[in-house]
C-alpha cells in the first residue's frame, strides 16, 4: 500500500523560523574545549583560538543560533570568572560534568567572537540556580549597555568598545532539576523577579525565555503560563530520546532491531508533547505570541566505552539521522507555536553535528540531515496532509513516513521525507497542487546497517548522495524511499 501525501503549494501556513535549526554548546565534555576552542597556541588551525574547520563546517549548514553556556552548567556559571586576561581567570570544578577543571578561557568575549565567525545569533542562559539577580542584571548591562556604567566601562577595558547585540536570553535552566530542584510556583516567582532586571538598553530588545517543563510535566507549563505568561516571550521544553529509559539508555551502536523501533516511537512522542503543552499555552496565549522553545532535544545513549561517563560522548549513526529528520519535520509542522529548537549538542556531546579527535574532525549523519534541511529556514510552510502506513511498536503504532514541506523565497518547493522502517521500502504518492512543475531534483542519506556511522578512518561512510528514484506524472510524484532513509526533494 502506498503512503499518500497532498501538498498545497498555494496555501501558506506561516513561516518556519530559522531558529528551529538552532544548536546548543555547553561546557560539557569536549564540546567547548577541543571542540570549538583550542586556544591561539594550538597546532590545530584556528582563528583567535577557535577551530577553523569547525567554523567552516557549521557555516555550511547555515547555523542560525547558538545556545550557551548550558544546560546544567549555566546554573553554576558565574560570568565574571570568564572575563579579562585569561591567565587571571578563576579555575573551578565542573561539578555537573565529569568533575574536571574549568579554566574559564572561553567566556563571554570568546562566545561572541564565535557567534560572529559563524554568523549565528547568540542565545545566552543566565544563572538562577546559584546566581543572584544582581549578577544576571550586570551581565546584561556588560553586554548591551552603550554608555557610562561600571559594567560598560569594564567591557571597554576588556577590549570591546561598542556593546553587543543580545536578542535571546534564558532566565535559568531546568530549574525543576539541576537548576535548583524547584517547584513550579517557586520558579515562577523567581522568574518574575529575575526577568525584571534583564533590561532593554537602548535599541537592544531582549526576548526573554522562561525555563519550561521536563517532558510531560504539564503542571509546570500550567503554573508558568498562569503566573508569568505576560512577562515572557518564550517557554522552553526539554525532551531526549532514551531507547532504554534514562538510567539504561542503551548503546549508540550495536543495538537490535527492536531498539531501532523503540527509538523511532520515542522520537515521534515529541509531537504529542508539543500538542499537549501547546494546548495549555493556547489557554493563556491564544494568539501564540509566546514561542515554544525546544532548547534541548536529541537522542541520548550510553557513552562510548572507555570514555569519561561525565563527558556524554557517543557515536552517531543512520538511526540518529532519522531521529533528526523526523524531529525537524515535526517542528516544521508546528511552526505556529515552535519558534526555536536547539539540538543537544553541537560537538562531541550527545547527538552531535561534529566529532573531533585532536586535529581530526568528522561530520555525523545528523550534520548531513541539517545540511539537507537548511532549505526550510525562514521558508513559507506549506499546507500538507499525509496518510501513512503504520508500523507496530509493542502496543503502539507509528507512521512509516514523516513529511514536511516549504516554499523558499525564489519559489522552489522543498519536501523532506523520512522512512523510519528499518527493513522495508516505502512507496509514496505525492499530489502537488497549486504549482507548475518543471524541474525536480533530490538527495538521500541512507545505509544498509542499522548502526552505520562515520569514523575518523572512514569519515564518508554515511553521507548524502543524489536521489533519482521518482517519477512524475502530471502533478503526481511517485517516490520510492529505501528503508531507514531521509530524502530531500526540490521542485521548481
Amino acid at each position: 500500500m502506498s503512503n499518500k501525501v497532498v501538498i498545497n503549494a498555494d496555501v501558506s501556513k506561516g513561516t518556519i523560523n530559522k531558529n528551529i535549526y538552532g544548536h546548543f554548546a555547553e561546557h560539557l565534555g569536549r564540546c567547548i574545549y577541543e571542540g570549538f576552542w583550542v586556544g591561539e597556541d594550538s597546532e590545530i588551525p584556528n582563528t583567535n583560538g577557535i577551530r577553523s574547520d569547525v567554523v567552516e563546517a557549521l557555516k555550511n549548514i547555515d547555523i542560525p543560533l547558538l545556545r550557551w553556556p548550558g544546560g546544567c552548567f549555566a546554573d553554576e556559571y558565574h560570568w565574571k570568572d570568564g572575563i579579562g586576561p585569561r591567565e587571571d581567570r578563576k579555575r573551578m570544578v565542573n561539578t555537573h560534568w565529569g568533575g574536571v577543571i574549568e579554566n574559564n578561557h572561553f567566556g563571554t568575549h570568546e562566545f561572541y567572537m564565535l557567534c560572529e565567525m559563524l554568523g549565528a545569533e547568540p542565545y545566552i542562559n543566565g544563572n538562577v540556580g546559584s546566581g543572584t539577580v544582581q549578577e544576571m542584571s550586570e551581565w546584561v548591562e556588560y553586554m548591551t549597555f552603550d554608555g557610562e556604567s561600571p559594567m560598560a566601562n569594564w567591557r571597554k577595558e576588556n577590549g570591546k568598545e561598542e556593546p553587543w547585540s543580545l536578542k535571546y536570553f534564558g532566565v535559568g535552566n531546568e530549574n525543576w532539576g539541576c537548576g535548583g530542584n524547584m517547584r513550579p510556583q517557586y520558579y515562577a516567582d523567581l522568574y518574575r523577579q529575575f526577568q525584571t532586571y534583564v533590561r532593554n538598553y537602548g535599541d537592544n530588545k531582549i526576548y526573554r525565555i522562561a525555563g519550561g517543563a521536563n517532558v510531560n510535566d504539564y503542571n509546570w507549563t500550567e503554573v508558568l503560563m498562569r503566573e508569568a505568561a505576560h512577562l515572557m516571550d518564550g517557554l522552553s521544553l526539554h525532551y531526549y530520546v532514551h531507547p532504554g529509559g534514562f538510567w539504561n539508555k542503551g548503546p549508540a551502536t550495536g543495538f537490535t532491531e527492536d531498539v531501532w523501533d523503540i527509538t523511532m516511537e520515542k522520537t515521534y512522542y515529541i509531537e504529542e508533547l508539543i500538542e499537549k503543552h501547546g494546548t495549555i499555552m493556547d489557554k493563556y496565549d491564544p494568539e501564540k505570541r509566546i514561542g515554544m522553545i525546544i532548547d534541548e532535544w536529541g537522542a541520548w545513549y550510553d557513552v562510548e566505552p572507555g570514555t569519561n561517563p561525565g563527558f556524554l560522548y557517543q557515536q552517531n549513526t543512520i538511526r540518529d539521522a532519522l531521529v533528526a529528520g523526523v524531529s525537524l519535520n515535526i517542528f516544521n509542522n508546528h511552526s505556529d507555536r515552535v519558534h526555536m529548537a536547539n539540538i543537544a549538542q553541537t560537538i562531541n556531546v550527545i547527538q552531535s553535528m561534529i566529532l573531533t579527535d585532536k586535529e581530526k574532525m568528522i561530520l555525523t549523519p545528523t550534520y548531513h540531515v541539517f545540511e539537507m534541511y537548511k532549505v526550510h529556514q525562514d521558508a513559507e510552510r506549506l499546507d500538507l496532509s499525509i496518510e501513512s502506513n503504520q508500523i507496530k511498536v509493542g502496543e503502539k503504532e507509528i507512521a512509516q513516513v514523516s513529511v514536511s514541506s516549504s516554499k523558499a523565497n525564489n519559489g522552489t518547493v522543498n519536501v523532506t521525507l523520512c522512512n523510519v522502517d528499518k527493513n522495508d521500502d516505502a512507496d509514496v504518492q505525492v499530489d502537488l497542487r497549486g504549482m507548475n512543475l518543471s524541474d525536480i531534483s533530490g538527495r538521500i542519506i541512507t545505509a544498509d546497517e542499522l548502526d552505520a556511522h562515520n569514523t575518523f578512518d572512514n569519515p564518508d561512510n554515511v553521507k548524502p548522495v543524489n536521489y533519482t528514484d521518482f517519477q512524475l506524472n502530471g502533478t503526481e510524484l511517485s517516490l520510492k524511499l529505501p528503508a531507514k532513509s531521509v530524502v530531500a526533494i526540490s521542485i521548481k
